[in-house]
């Protein structure tokens, strides 16, 4: 990690009577306006979609004095003195290019939150990665809990920064979930700890680039105070940590499936052990909570909870307080959440498994595996999920717009592996899929949605398609 020294604020920006354009309406954007406006900035909202929805924003916004301009977010208005932008919009916008040529800086809604932070603000506790950042925010919001401490989940997990920053309540600490797209507008952040846990191709099209994704979510390290923390098993996230510009004593801690080194959380013996935040770290070791503590206790599940566990022991947390948090945190529904068991069958609801990393996260979860698959690609190749999960599957039945590339993967790497593919994309095809499930699993078997792909294509999102699998599950068991 570098040694150069990095101030943890970030210089006041006197909002009075500055000219602060908005780029996007919706979740972000809308709350970025109206404290921009409360804090005297001259506020333009630019809004690519000009529907019935946008309208009605914008007459709300208006009403305040607040200027929108719908169907023209290309354009940089006349005067801007700064952008704040929703974090989904692409770095390679019209309206960015234009900025960049006269020299305008552009913050997105965590950069906003940070500097309009209080003086007595709670420290940032901030996890990003391809997959399991939700997971392990709320994870570390249960530790940090069971500590006794004031927090909350917060960021990309849903619930505005924003607003909790500017809101009336006081925490002792956040845990905050950011997203590559967030961590590429903050160049402020300087979070106490932060983790990357891992990091697979995701997001290509937005970012340009494998090393521009990488790049953006390493921001998460930049100015730690006191750990790093980072996968054992995904060496890029390390090399991130050893890239960083932290704080004097910032310590880099890693976090593994196996038996962990000095300055590292891991397992031994079904238990988690800790060897970062204790006296004599190269002899000792601290009992955390047993594996059968995570639920559910699948691999990747178990490494969110180490990394959850490695934050929070930062912040000075009990070893007790990590196992009661752990054992009272439940996962999010479409997140492997068991469904039902049928003649001896499990049937497990992963539709979260939007890319091919999760995917094979899910995957190796479990021993045999009907496998139903397909969706969205995105873009993404399907032949290492397949060649790395083969010796899992009994069958697979693929549904969706790009199942082809799923079956032309398991062709070239898994030949022998039955395969039923539906050519439907409509809602109802998943009743046909889980029955087609059922005929192939036999007593032991695992039928596990885990897509691969976005859910667009058939449903509204991963939610629907998850409640769908249930839906379809129920169905057969009446």
């Amino acid at each position: 990690m570098g040694s150069g020294k990095v101030t943890t604020g970030s210089a006041p920006f006197d909002f009075q009577g500055k000219h602060v354009t908005v780029a996007g309406l919706g979740v972000s954007g809308i709350p970025a306006a109206r404290a921009l406006h409360a804090r005297g900035a001259l506020v333009t909202v630019v809004n690519d979609g000009d529907d019935a929805r946008s309208r009605e924003q914008a007459e709300a916004l208006e009403a305040l004095g607040i200027t929108v301009r719908l169907g023209d977010g290309a354009t940089l208005p006349e005067g801007t003195e700064l952008i704040v932008t929703a974090p989904g919009w692409q770095p390679g916008k019209p309206l960015f290019q234009a900025a960049a040529e006269a020299g305008v800086p552009v913050w997105g809604d965590v950069e906003l939150a940070w500097r309009l932070r209080g003086p007595d603000a709670a420290p940032w506790l901030a996890v990003t990665g391809t997959n399991g950042k939700t997971t392990t925010v709320r994870m570390l919001a249960a530790i940090l809990e069971a500590a006794g401490l004031r927090t909350a989940a917060v960021g990309n997990i849903g619930v505005s920064l924003l607003d909790v920053v500017l809101g009336e309540e006081t925490y002792d600490v956040l845990a905050v979930e950011l997203s590559s797209y967030q961590l590429h507008w903050a160049p402020s952040l300087r979070a106490h700890s932060a983790a990357v846990l891992n990091l697979a191709p995701d997001h290509l099209d937005w970012h340009g680039s494998m090393e521009a994704y990488a790049a953006d979510k390493g921001r998460i390290y930049a100015g730690n105070q006191v750990a790093c923390v980072y996968n054992v098993a995904d060496k890029a996230t390390e090399d991130l940590v050893r890239e960083a510009d932290v704080e004097e004593g910032c310590r880099a801690i890693g976090f593994t499936l196996g038996t962990p080194g000095p300055s590292q959380l891991g397992v031994v013996d079904g238990i988690l052990v800790d060897r970062a935040f204790v006296e004599n770290r190269q002899k000792n070791a601290q009992e955390l909570a047993e594996v059968s503590d995570v639920r559910p206790p699948a691999p990747h599940n178990i490494a969110n909870a180490l990394a959850a566990a490695a934050l929070a022991r930062a912040f000075g947390v009990p070893a007790q307080a990590v196992r009661d948090g752990l054992r009272s945190f439940r996962p999010d529904a479409h997140r492997i959440e068991h469904v039902a068991d049928l003649d001896g069958v499990a049937y497990v609801d992963d539709s979260k498994a939007t890319n091919t990393h999760a995917a094979q996260a899910s995957l190796a979860a479990y021993e045999s595996i009907v496998w139903i698959a397909g969706g969205l690609a995105k873009g993404a190749t399907f032949d290492e999920l397949v060649a790395a999960s083969a010796k899992h599957l009994r069958a697979v039945v693929l549904i969706g717009a790009d199942r082809a590339l799923i079956r032309e993967a398991l062709a070239r790497h898994a030949p022998e592996v039955p395969v039923v593919d539906l050519d439907r994309t409509d809602t109802g095809a998943m009743l046909q899929a889980v029955t087609e499930a059922k005929r192939l699993a036999v007593a032991g078997d695992t039928v596990l949605l885990a897509p691969a792909c976005a859910s667009m294509d058939m449903f509204t999102n991963y939610n629907q398609r998850g409640d769908a699998f249930a839906t379809a599950v129920g169905e057969l068991r009446a």
